[in-house]
């Protein structure tokens, strides 16, 4: 298991929170997820099943920007 802390913009309720922790929590591989609305994102997945880049995506296909 890895663990990374994602910086995520663009977030401005909890509604956002949700659908963050959601799309999250939706790909294989991922195990935990925590969402704040400060932007700090930690995440627990396993690395042979989900990369940083698909993380990253899945954010992004949400409508938010993240970075490492």
């Amino acid at each position: 298991m890895a663990d990374i802390i994602l910086k995520i913009t663009g977030m401005t309720c909890n509604g956002c929170v949700k659908s963050v922790t959601r799309v999250l929590e939706e790909l294989d591989g991922v195990e935990n997820v925590q969402v704040s609305l400060s932007g700090s994102t930690n995440v627990v997945f396993d690395e042979s099943k989900v990369s940083i880049a698909q993380l990253i995506e899945a954010i992004e296909d949400a409508g938010f920007e993240a970075e490492i």
